[in-house]
């Protein structure tokens, strides 16, 4: 019987770090996305020389096009 009056307050200082740490890391944003690192994991890091997206200048592409052809 003793031994309950330590253990009960241990255990629930115990339950009582466990939910505050669970609170923080909730408010501290760790379970925002939980799928965006698994699928990074697939695709590759971005190429600094890759050119694929860059769009040529405006005022350049203005100049190439045609007018459209008339109905």
């Amino acid at each position: 019987m003793p031994a309950l009056y330590v253990m009960i307050p241990a255990a629930l200082l115990l339950v009582g770090v466990a939910v505050y740490i669970f609170f923080w890391a909730v408010d501290s944003g760790q379970y925002d996305d939980l799928e965006g690192p698994a699928h990074s994991i697939l695709f590759d890091d971005q190429d600094p020389r890759h050119q694929a997206a860059v769009k040529p200048d405006d005022a350049a592409a203005d100049t190439d096009k045609e007018p459209p052809p008339r109905a």
